[in-house]
């Protein structure tokens, strides 16, 4: 009777965890689907507004957008982890390609940035918020996340209305 005991244990534990994969499942899927990222920057000082759309792509609650060609001017990258509260904190990297959309005196085309954006997503929208530190060095920027249609096509790459 006790060589009954093991299998029927292992045969229901097995079964429980069967059971939780799904979940865990839909719950990193939460968010996958093409997104469009809009950063909005408004002017501020000598620097101009700066609007631009990247398509961004989220697989198993990584998001991903870049716009541009990598490691030349106006490139950005933002990339980073959504966990399943929605909460965010995301990357952007990029190479600077106009001086008039650059903090500091030393700045100049060409040069690599890098900043962080606080965000969080529900459902099919997020919302997210530049991290300025101090306020010295940076402005502030507004990101929306917006996601696409179930079949829709990746949104195609705008160009921003202000160059960077």
């Amino acid at each position: 009777m006790q060589s009954l005991r093991i299998p029927v244990l292992l045969l229901s534990a097995s079964a429980f965890a069967m059971a939780l994969l799904p979940a865990t499942s839909i719950a990193a899927e939460k968010f996958d689907g093409h997104w469009l990222t809009t950063q909005d920057c408004p002017a501020q000082g000598k620097m101009e507004e700066l609007i631009r759309k990247i398509p961004t792509t989220i697989d198993g609650n990584t998001l991903k957008g870049d716009k541009g060609t990598a490691d030349q001017p106006g490139y950005e990258i933002i990339t980073g982890k959504i966990g399943d509260d929605g909460n965010a904190k995301l990357d952007v990297n990029g190479v600077l390609a106009n001086r008039a959309n650059a903090h500091g005196l030393f700045a100049h085309k060409g040069e690599d940035y890098h900043y962080t954006v606080k965000a969080h997503f529900d459902g099919d929208k997020g919302t997210g918020t530049r991290d300025t530190g101090l306020g010295i060095e940076s402005r502030p920027c507004n990101f929306t996340f917006e996601k696409q249609p179930e079949g829709a096509a990746p949104p195609p790459s705008a160009p921003a209305p202000t160059p960077q």
